[in-house]
């Protein structure tokens, strides 16, 4: 048998093996978010679906204050700077053991493994580093707003529940104005705040 005869079975096998990698690269590129690079809103949903089976998980919510003055006052692309310096500080503050998304706009949700019951003590540090400026663009800074929320205090609870009450306490302390991370009150949900972030987005 000649080596070319050979190798022609081999061919397709590594047609297909290319053909995988690529498909694989174009559909994690499709999950992330091309700005920032975290994950998208489903992508993230779905790790941090896995990472609530967790006793220790916390369900975090972002939201970056004052951004439309920072888009009229720089810019877009300063703003945009800004978003990917967060993202990247957000990601770094909450790894190992937990996973960071965009939800949309200034927003962003992280689920979190405390492992050593230090959550409070990380989310303020985180919140300090938030407020930094960019690297990339010194007179580019702002705080950001942070609720949080441990999944034990909430059994049986989703992630869409534990997000609306990370949301409320992060409004909290958005309307606080001290920039300090909030946890989220225990009892009922007060109702989530959805309808009323298009009146303060950017605002608070």
């Amino acid at each position: 048998m000649s080596t070319l005869a050979a190798l022609l079975p081999a061919v397709p096998a590594v047609g297909w093996a290319v053909h995988a990698r690529w498909l694989h690269s174009r559909l994690t590129t499709a999950r992330r978010d091309p700005l920032t690079g975290l994950w998208t809103r489903d992508a993230f949903t779905r790790r941090a679906r896995r990472l609530l089976r967790n006793p220790r998980a916390v369900v975090v919510l972002a939201d970056v204050d004052h951004f439309k003055q920072i888009n009229d006052r720089h810019g877009h692309a300063a703003g945009d700077a800004l978003l990917a310096t967060i993202a990247a500080r957000l990601a770094h503050g909450t790894t190992p053991h937990g996973v960071v998304g965009r939800l949309g706009g200034d927003e962003f949700a992280a689920v979190v493994i405390d492992r050593d019951h230090t959550m409070p003590d990380r989310l303020h540090t985180l919140a300090r580093v938030l407020a930094r400026p960019a690297d990339t663009a010194p007179d580019v800074h702002t705080t950001v707003s942070l609720g949080w929320v441990r999944a034990a205090d909430h059994p049986g609870e989703d992630l869409s529940a534990l997000l609306r009450r990370a949301d409320e306490a992060m409004y909290a302390a958005k309307r606080s104005g001290r920039a300090s991370p909030r946890r989220a009150r225990l009892g009922r949900l007060l109702g989530s705040v959805a309808g009323r972030r298009p009146g303060r987005r950017g605002a608070a």
